[in-house]
């Protein structure tokens, strides 16, 4: 059998830091190929692939399509690509954003399971909402090992504390304690493979660059009333334990959470662009009102200022309830700090 060659690693804020220690820790002789995602922004070259070798004993790289695995290297997704592991080779997909993320660690992790199963150590280290709770529930069952950041010792807990609630890790450590823990599990011997539904390969196959019928997003998931915050389309409903997922056809995928906040955001800006367009109109009314009483028309100009008070009438209820949305927001925001402790 073989060693847990395989590890697979997923940060969002805070992660430099983190991936930092991580890569000073590791010995140079690591029998295994370090696979990182991290919500890079795309439109910034990084140079996190540079920081990780200056670092550490491990040649770091933005993963490349195509690019075979190497046991003692580092290998990071690039902007706006899901790294996926295809075999003994890395791939890049150009699938839909999941999570809101391209790269997301979800996909990641998810193809990790089904190429690679129980060879595969999961990690969740610090950063915000949910993204590689699901993927790590995927190496789980596929007989990898799980392993997430102590929430308290996160820079940022929101992330490890989702997969540590939804997952039930096999280990939750302190940063400190990673690179130990890391080595000793990649020195162990698998155990027996365990065969991965058949959805995962189809998830994975989506991060790729594919779409979907809707028949077959129907044998991985019931249809929702909700409609997918980026592309407007039916998305279906994915139970993973106490994970509940949303996925569109096209390939979209939301945390029960993400696509709360992304529905928010998106309700946000329709209220915007009606305060802006009552604003404008309003605007009008009133150079209307004042050409009409320059005109001598006492009518005309008596039913434009009533359309001015009309419209700004409509404002206030549409910027009150922007303001009421931005309070419920840090309401919960507070409420989720101070459930992380």
């Amino acid at each position: 059998m073989a060693n847990r060659d395989i590890v697979a690693i997923g940060t969002s804020a805070g992660g430099v830091q983190a991936l930092t220690f991580l890569a000073k820790q590791f010995p140079p002789q690591f029998p295994a190929s370090v696979l990182v995602t991290i919500h890079l922004p795309s439109e910034i070259r990084s140079t996190l692939d540079e920081v990780l070798s200056w670092a550490g004993p491990l040649p770091a790289q933005f993963a490349g399509n195509g690019d075979v695995l190497k046991r003692g290297r580092i290998y990071v997704a690039p902007p706006n690509r899901h790294l996926i592991v295809d075999g003994h080779r890395l791939a890049l997909g150009e699938g839909a954003r999941e999570n809101n993320a391209r790269p997301a660690i979800d996909p990641m992790l998810r193809s990790a399971a089904v190429c690679c199963g129980a060879r595969t150590v999961g990690v969740v280290l610090t950063g915000t909402l949910g993204d590689g709770a699901s993927g790590l529930c995927a190496v789980r069952r596929a007989g990898g090992i799980s392993v997430v950041q102590d929430p308290e010792d996160a820079e940022f807990s929101e992330m490890p504390l989702t997969a540590l609630k939804r997952t039930q890790p096999d280990h939750v450590v302190r940063l400190a304690d990673m690179p130990a823990l890391l080595n000793g599990l990649v020195h162990q011997r698998t155990g027996e493979v365990t065969p991965v539904p058949r959805s995962f390969k189809f998830e994975v196959d989506m991060a790729r660059g594919g779409h979907a019928t809707m028949d077959e997003m129907d044998s991985i998931g019931r249809r929702s009333v909700l409609a997918c915050p980026d592309c407007g389309g039916v998305m279906w409903e994915i139970d993973e334990g106490e994970l509940s997922r949303f996925r569109c056809h096209v390939g979209h995928a939301y945390t029960a959470e993400m696509m709360s906040l992304a529905l928010d955001e998106n309700l946000r800006r329709a209220l915007a662009r009606a305060e802006r367009a009552l604003e404008e109109r309003a605007a009008l009314a009133r150079r209307l009102n004042k050409q009409a009483l320059h005109a001598g028309h006492t009518l005309l100009a008596k039913t434009w200022a009533e359309k001015v008070r009309e419209f700004e009438s409509e404002m206030d209820i549409i910027r009150t309830s922007i303001r009421r949305m931005d309070r419920l927001a840090t309401d919960i925001d507070a409420a989720k700090r101070a459930a992380a402790g």
